[in-house]
């Protein structure tokens, strides 16, 4: 089947100019054609797109499908039928803000892909991580401090994440992961802030069991990420080889150099770190939490700055929790707009979480060849990012693999 997009305005995913009066030829669920000249073709569906912009599917590239509340302990104990339905309406609603592609950083398992595929789902493409690799005791390790165990020889594995310790297990776990279809690896490389026994300054895991995890991802053609906040642990990831440095909060200038160097991403997620210091009370996130939070945000600001300035490839990723805050997403591109440019916004959610998800020329572009994963906006996001915080009032229409998913022209 071949649908026609005419008189659109095209940002491809790259170019800071936009492509007046383009027409974009989809056949089946790939791109066919790039035009400035009018075609015809037989049987087509035509769509006139009336001047407004046309551009690739937004990618969130630190997303959690499995994340109904704030409350980690709570996912834990929920039936997996209903973790599943909660699953279902995030990631419907992920795709309906526009998001036609999302990266799960802990939890999203090969069942909630499957469903995707065959259509029991109508969601975004799903690259998933497993369950995220913790150390004991470190950031996703849920377990309080009041919990005891009889004999101290029984790991934590909860809905999100699971514990290894040592290079033997972490390589185990991996490999484990790696067989259930992950299509990356997550490791927790600092502490963090809803968990509740770790300081954020605390280094996990040792440098050998981060180039374990590494070594062994790279037998499947695939990278590590890693959640870290910290300066030292982002200097420790780029050298251990970590691909993906998930929130980086606090990276300086010499080791903006250092990430960019060795070529790899930083994602910084804000629209959860402005969630959690705007709710925390509401939250019920304990006092350690709380604390963690102070100061963070402008910490982020300083970070993406410094990274800005180093040429670091900047992802973008929302990280959101609570059914309640998903709707936020796509106010993650308003908030970077506050630091950068809304060109690189866009970059960052198209063309480079492509690059970062190893799907350059297949996702987060207008080219011949890639999938037909596409949007049309009213207003122009290269002048106001903002527009995706309304994404029902604001995107016209959404395609994915060449299906129309909502069509308001």
């Amino acid at each position: 089947m071949i649908t026609v997009l005419r008189n659109a305005r095209v940002f491809d995913g790259v170019a800071a100019e936009l492509n007046e009066g383009a027409t974009v030829i989809v056949e089946d669920d790939r791109i066919r054609e790039v035009t400035t000249t009018s075609r015809g073709f037989a049987d087509a569906q035509v769509i006139d797109c009336h001047g407004h912009v046309l551009m690739p599917g937004l990618i969130d590239a630190h997303f959690h499908a499995y994340t109904p509340s704030f409350d980690i302990l709570k996912i834990d104990r929920m039936p997996a039928a209903l973790l599943v339905s909660h699953a279902r309406v995030i990631l419907e609603g992920a795709l309906q803000r526009g998001f036609t592609t999302v990266r799960d950083a802990g939890g999203g398992d090969i069942g909630l892909w499957m469903a995707i595929e065959e259509g029991w789902i109508q969601g975004p493409r799903f690259f998933f991580s497993g369950k995220a690799i913790s150390q004991t005791g470190g950031h996703g390790d849920a377990r309080p401090g009041t919990v005891v165990e009889p004999c101290g020889c029984s790991g934590y594995t909860g809905a999100l994440s699971l514990v290894a310790d040592g290079v033997d297990e972490v390589r185990r776990a991996v490999r484990e992961e790696l067989r259930k279809g992950a299509r990356q690896i997550k490791l927790f490389v600092s502490g963090g802030v809803v968990s509740p026994t770790d300081p954020i300054w605390m280094p996990q895991f040792t440098d050998e069991e981060i180039s374990a995890a590494v070594r062994e991802a790279a037998t499947r053609r695939t990278y590590v990420m890693a959640h870290c906040l910290t300066d030292e642990g982002a200097r420790r990831c780029v050298n251990a080889g970590v691909r993906s440095i998930e929130h980086g909060s606090e990276i300086s200038d010499d080791t903006a150099r250092l990430i960019a160097a060795h070529k790899a991403f930083v994602v910084p997620t804000l629209s959860v770190v402005d969630v959690i210091r705007k709710h925390a009370a509401d939250l019920g996130l304990p006092p350690m939490s709380r604390q963690k939070i102070a100061g963070i945000y402008e910490s982020y600001a300083r970070s993406i700055e410094a990274c800005t300035r180093a040429g670091v490839k900047l992802g973008l990723g929302s990280d959101l929790l609570g059914q309640e805050f998903h709707r936020l997403q796509g106010g993650e591109l308003a908030l970077r707009a506050e630091f950068n440019k809304p060109i690189d916004v866009l970059r960052s959610a198209t063309s480079v979480n492509a690059e970062l998800l190893q799907m350059s020329g297949q996702l987060g572009c207008i080219r011949p060849g890639a999938y037909a994963d596409l949007l049309v906006t009213r207003g122009d996001p290269l002048s106001d990012p903002g527009l995706f915080r309304d994404s029902l009032a604001n995107i016209l229409l959404i395609m994915k693999g060449g299906t129309c998913i909502r069509r308001a022209l």
